[in-house]
């Protein structure tokens, strides 16, 4: 694994600040590269007083981080959640704060957090108009992948060059919630199948076909998912197109046994979505199935090798440039895509970890 980091750099402190305050409310795949960074920044100065303010439903799953004090601002709260934030954290004033969501109401919520220095991203990268709601800005445009673009803001700190690594405090009983799954005791092939929207899904009846077959290879398959009622019935349609019995507990779960299921898993099946991420968090294998964004840039930070991705052949042919030629976050679009990931491109990625 490399460490991360850009060429060597001034760091913003030379001894440990105070206190940091973190603004990063979404999304599920995104905190999770965040929490490697903040625990990055606790090894090296674990006097510093971190602040992390974050969405209704990621603090379900980083409520308990050690040693961070978790804020939650409900998006659906608009500026009366804003102005309640504003009054938990008046009289405070932090060393830095790291702003690094470029929604622009995550922007507006930084203008009433008192912080000597507001750090958000190189105006090459930033959105909505970021830099104008921060007093400095990480150099980093080179870096590929989310998780170290925002390690980029550690480094911008002082942090040392590091590999990222995670700790998201799981209980007792949420491990033995994943531990009971297989009656039979067998290993656990998770398939999340829903991403954030339905055309990044991969097709139903492919994911049927990949069930059965992780089932004939010995697996105890599990459908994972959100309560959504569109995930819901996608793992219904799942099971219905199946030739064998998977377990579904998709809108079953909290987050917390979501995260232990995976981590109980020894393979884990998913397009770009937070629960690709969150295996990522518990050190699983997983294949991640891309069309629409670059893997590169939000695949499955540690199982990049095995991505099952169409997105160069369809940016191209969307864009008519390179991947090197276009922005950063560029996507492609349509209900096309994903039909071109074939289940002997899965089977194939299947039998090599096998």
């Amino acid at each position: 694994m490399k460490l991360l980091g850009t060429p060597f750099m001034p760091p913003l402190f030379t001894s440990a600040p105070k206190s940091i305050c973190l603004l990063r409310l979404s999304a599920i795949g995104d905190v999770c590269h965040a929490v490697a960074m903040v625990q990055a920044i606790q090894k090296q100065w674990p006097s510093t007083k971190i602040t992390w303010i974050m969405g209704k439903i990621e603090a379900q799953l980083l409520n308990d981080l050690p040693n961070v004090e978790v804020i939650i601002f409900d998006k659906k709260t608009g500026f009366k959640g804003m102005r309640a934030i504003w009054k938990q954290l008046s009289g405070r004033k932090f060393d830095a704060l790291l702003h690094m969501q470029l929604a622009l109401r995550a922007s507006a919520l930084t203008i009433g957090i008192k912080a000597k220095y507001k750090i958000g991203f190189n105006r090459k990268r930033a959105k909505e108009g970021q830099w104008l709601f921060t007093n400095k800005k990480i150099p980093d445009t080179a870096s590929q992948h989310v998780l170290e673009s925002f390690f980029e803001f550690a480094y911008f700190l002082g942090i040392d060059k590091t590999i990222p690594t995670w700790n998201i405090p799981l209980s007792k009983s949420d491990i033995s919630f994943a531990q009971s799954i297989s009656s039979a005791n067998k290993p656990l092939f998770v398939i999340s199948p829903a991403a954030s929207k339905d055309e990044r899904n991969w097709l139903t009846d492919r994911y049927a076909a990949i069930a059965d077959y992780a089932i004939e290879k010995g697996f105890e398959v599990v459908l994972c998912g959100s309560p959504a009622p569109r995930e819901i019935t996608l793992g219904n349609n799942i099971q219905n197109l199946m030739q064998q019995s998977a377990i579904n507990l998709i809108g079953k779960t909290s987050l917390k046994q979501l995260t232990a299921t995976l981590k109980q898993a020894q393979i884990v099946l998913a397009p770009d979505s937070g629960p690709a991420h969150i295996a990522t968090t518990q050190g699983t294998t997983v294949i991640g199935l891309y069309g629409h964004s670059n893997p590169q840039r939000t695949g499955p930070y540690l199982s990049q090798d095995n991505v099952v991705s169409v997105y160069k052949k369809h940016v191209q042919l969307q864009y008519n440039k390179s991947i090197s030629e276009l922005p950063w976050s560029a996507r492609t679009k349509g209900e096309h895509i994903m039909k071109d990931i074939s289940l002997e491109q899965v089977i194939n990625v299947i039998d090599h970890l096998d």
